[in-house]
Order: structure tokens, then sequence, then C-alpha cells
């Protein structure tokens, strides 16, 4: 049963391979720990979300991400134009580590991945001890909600836990790029 929770127990939740929503930038999203291949193939049921198309990670800072990138086969002005946008609502498809999980990959050679600004994603973020899943919190091809209040009541039923907190107030989800050429996606 979903209800509000403190921040220790959202952690202690996502510790023990839990989804939960909450909210980024500028909609409320769904998160799990991504190394948990059950957590987030509960995610992908709860959102009916086909696993080959990817999914981003949140963090609080780059070295939250190190283990999913790399770094390496990016060019020096490939990786400064991607720091120099972090903190923030970037997200950016990096080329992905060798230990990068199929499950968050997907069908790609490419990871997104994102460091936010937003305060109570940072302190998840760092509660927890590294990235997150980052996805909106809604069915396929349903709206993103961009409140508490707009989460479907079948999103909210089936996570483990709803943070408090509010967007950003931003008015679309985060943009994306592709760190190798520079194209917007998104």
């Amino acid at each position: 049963m979903s209800m509000h929770a403190s921040l220790a127990n959202v952690v202690a939740a996502l510790h023990r391979g839990g989804v939960i929503a909450y909210p980024t930038e500028g909609v409320w999203g769904l998160g799990c720990d991504p190394h948990d291949e059950a957590a987030v193939m509960r995610l992908l049921a709860l959102k009916q979300r086909d696993v080959a198309k990817g999914l981003i990670l949140i963090a609080s800072s780059e070295a939250q991400l190190a283990p999913f990138i790399d770094t390496a086969s990016l060019g020096g002005s490939q990786l400064a134009e991607v720091r120099a946008s972090w903190p923030g609502p970037n997200t950016w498809i990096m080329p992905a580590s060798k230990d990068a999980p199929s499950w968050i990959t997907g069908a790609h050679d490419g990871i997104a991945v994102r460091v936010t600004a937003h305060p109570l994603v940072r302190a998840l973020c760092d509660g927890f001890g590294g990235a997150l899943v980052s996805t909106s919190a809604n069915i396929a091809s349903e709206p993103s909600p961009r409140t508490r209040a707009e989460l479907d009541p079948r999103i909210v039923a089936g996570v483990d836990a709803v943070t408090d907190g509010e967007t950003l107030g931003r008015a679309q989800p985060s943009t994306i790029r592709d760190a190798r050429s520079g194209a917007v996606l998104r």
C-alpha cells in the first residue's frame, strides 16, 4: 500500500526492491534501483512500457552515474558540453559502460542520464547512495502527471511509496540530447 512517506522510508523501500513515485523537474516520475532487475521489470509492467525502449537514470552527481556510462569514448568538448548543462533538466544519451544493465539500456548502445538540480531528488539519490531510474509516472501513451493529484490511481496502487514534494514547475519533461552528435532528441 502506498502512502506519503518520509525520505528515510522511501530510501528503505528502494533498498528493498521497491518502486516509488516522486516529483522531478517537470513531471512526476517513477523510480527504483537500476541494478535491481525485478524492480525495473515491476516498474515497466506498471507503466506498460517495453523494456527495449530503455530508461533514464537520474542522479545528484556525475559520480553516481559513473558505473553506467563510458565517458572515455566521448571527446573532451562533448563531455564538457554535458557537464556544463548539469545539474539541470538536461538528459544526455551517453555511451553505456559494459556494466550498464540491459534492462536499463534496452535495445540501445547508449544510456540516458541526468544530474538533477531538484533538491528532493538529489536528497533521494544521496540517501539511496546512487542513481535511480527516472521515467514519467504514467501508463504508456497517457499524459504525464504534473502534480501529485494527477497521479493515476493505478500507478499509486502499484508503487511502494509516494514522496512528498512538487515538481520544479518546468513545462516539459527534460530535454534529451545525444552526447556524441549533440542532436536534440526531445
